[in-house]
C-alpha cells in the first residue's frame, strides 16, 4: 500500500465513482479498478460494492477512506514543514471562488501575490458556492472564497470583507441619471437575479422586502459576467456588489447607483479545520487578511 493507491481510493470514495476518481489521478479506469482490487486483497476485505450506482463504500472502505485521507494529510504536513526548512520561495496554493468574486479582484490580488512570493504558482477555480465547500472538505484547494460564508463540522470561516450593493443598469435606463435610489423609487421595475439557490439570491429578495419592494424578476443566472450583459442589453435593474461593476462603470457600460438605505453583501474565506497550510497558501492567506487587501 502506498501513498498514490491511498490518494486514488480517496478521489474514488469521494466521487463515488472509480472512472472520476481514475481521472482525477490520471490513470485509466482499468489501473483504478486494478488498484482497489490489489487493495481489497492485500487486507483481505471488500471494500466497495461495484453493483451499485453510485458506488456504495463498505464499512473496511470507510474505515481505509479516514485512514488514508489523516496519512495524505499527514504527509502534506510533512512536505510544508520541509519546505520551512529548506526556506522554498515557490510552490503552488489552490483556490476556489465562487462567480462573483470576480476575475479583475483576483487578478489584482494575483498581481500583489507575485510581487510578494516570485515563483508561486497561483491556481484559482471558479465555482458553485457548494462546490467550493465541497473542493474544500475534499482537499482539493487551499481556500475557498465564499458570500455568506458559513462553518461547518469540517471546514472553519473567516471574514473577509463586506461588499456594499448597488442597483445596476444600462446607461439608457431611466434610473441611470439617479445619484442615490430609495427603495419606493425601485417600485414596479423589472429586474434580473441571481439563481434562486444562491445566498445573494435570497439575501436581495429578503432586502427587497424589507423596503416593500415586490420584485418582479424576469431573467436569473449564476453567472456574474452573463448577468452584466443581459442588463447592458435590456432595460431591467439588478442589485450587485459595488466592486464588480469597476470595469464596466469606467467603460460607461452600466451604471452603478448607490442606495440611500446601505445594503452589504459578507464575503469569507473558508479552509478546512486544523488545516496546515503550505508555505505559498500561508502567505496568500495573509494577503486577503489585510485592510488594503479587501
Amino acid at each position: 500500500m502506498d501513498l498514490s493507491q491511498l490518494h486514488l481510493f480517496k478521489d474514488i470514495v469521494q466521487t463515488r465513482s472509480i472512472s472520476r476518481g481514475a481521472t482525477l489521478n490520471g490513470v485509466t479506469q482499468s489501473a483504478a479498478s486494478q488498484s482497489v482490487q490489489e487493495l481489497e486483497r492485500l487486507l483481505g476485505t471488500q471494500l466497495l460494492d461495484r453493483s451499485r450506482r453510485p458506488l456504495e463504500i463498505l464499512p473496511a472502505g470507510k474505515l481505509l477512506y479516514d485512514f488514508g485521507r489523516d496519512v495524505l494529510r499527514r504527509h502534506q504536513e510533512f512536505l510544508v514543514g520541509l519546505e520551512d526548512l529548506r526556506g522554498a520561495t515557490g510552490g503552488a496554493v489552490r483556490i476556489a471562488a465562487i462567480y462573483s468574486v470576480g476575475i479583475s479582484e483576483m487578478s489584482r490580488l494575483e498581481a500583489e501575490f507575485a510581487r510578494r512570493l516570485p515563483g508561486a504558482d497561483l491556481q484559482v477555480h471558479y465555482l458553485r458556492p457548494e462546490k467550493v465547500y465541497q473542493a474544500v472538505v475534499d482537499d482539493r484547494v487551499d481556500l475557498g472564497l465564499v458570500s455568506y460564508p458559513e462553518p461547518t463540522r469540517e471546514v472553519l470561516a473567516l471574514p473577509w470583507r463586506e461588499e456594499p450593493m448597488v442597483i445596476a443598469c444600462a446607461p439608457s435606463h431611466p434610473l441611470a441619471s439617479a445619484s442615490t435610489l430609495h427603495a419606493a423609487q425601485l417600485s414596479n421595475t423589472t429586474f434580473i437575479g441571481f439563481d434562486e439557490d444562491l445566498p445573494i439570491s435570497r439575501d436581495v429578495e429578503r432586502f427587497l422586502r424589507e423596503q416593500g419592494i415586490r420584485a418582479r424578476v424576469v431573467m436569473r443566472f449564476d453567472n456574474i459576467q452573463s448577468m452584466k450583459e443581459a442588463l447592458r442589453l435590456g432595460n431591467a435593474v439588478s442589485l450587485l456588489p459595488a466592486p464588480i461593476l469597476r470595469e464596466e462603470v469606467a467603460e460607461g457600460r452600466l451604471r452603478a447607483i448607490p442606495l440611500e438605505k446601505p445594503f452589504f453583501r459578507p464575503l469569507g474565506i473558508i479552509h478546512r479545520r486544523r488545516r496546515t497550510f503550505p508555505r505559498a497558501a500561508q502567505v496568500f492567506l495573509d494577503l486577503l487578511r489585510e485592510p488594503e487587501a479587501g
